[in-house]
């Protein structure tokens, strides 16, 4: 069974890119092997992550998320079980939510600037989906 699982963090001190490049490797180094899937959104403090894969492998990686002490304020923004996956060309894709075109960002938010704890998991959701249909993911692997 596929499920696909998306949640909002804080990061606990302002964040590097190369801090981002570091989890993104990870990520791309041990996804494959538990078949996992998704996309990370960032900017400089929030994030914004998508997990897909087998229902186990996506809830155990949460649990270790929930744990990880470089973040804070993690909420669920949406669990379902899906047909097929969504972000399957990507171990781990990734877009800085900062640098996204403004109305793009309006879209789907009452201003410029996404705040996933603000706006709706469907909101979200669909500007994940948008995203993913432009194009605007990096680093597909």
């Amino acid at each position: 069974m596929l499920v696909r699982l998306i949640y909002a963090s804080r990061a606990c001190t302002p964040i590097a890119q190369e801090q981002v490049d570091a989890i993104l490797a990870t990520a791309r180094r041990h996804n494959p092997a538990s078949g996992i899937t998704g996309v990370l959104c960032h900017s400089e403090d929030v994030f914004v992550q998508a997990l897909e894969g087998g229902r186990e492998q996506v809830n155990q990686l949460y649990a270790r998320l929930l744990q990880d002490p470089r973040h804070k304020d993690v909420i669920l923004l949406c669990y379902e079980e899906v047909g097929v996956r969504r972000y399957s060309s990507w171990t781990m894709g990734k877009v800085r939510l900062d640098k996204l075109n403004r109305s793009l960002l309006l879209k789907y938010s009452s201003t410029g600037v996404l705040n996933p704890y603000d706006v709706s998991g469907c909101a979200t959701v669909a500007l994940l989906e948008e995203l993913a249909e432009t194009g605007a993911f990096a680093v597909r692997d």
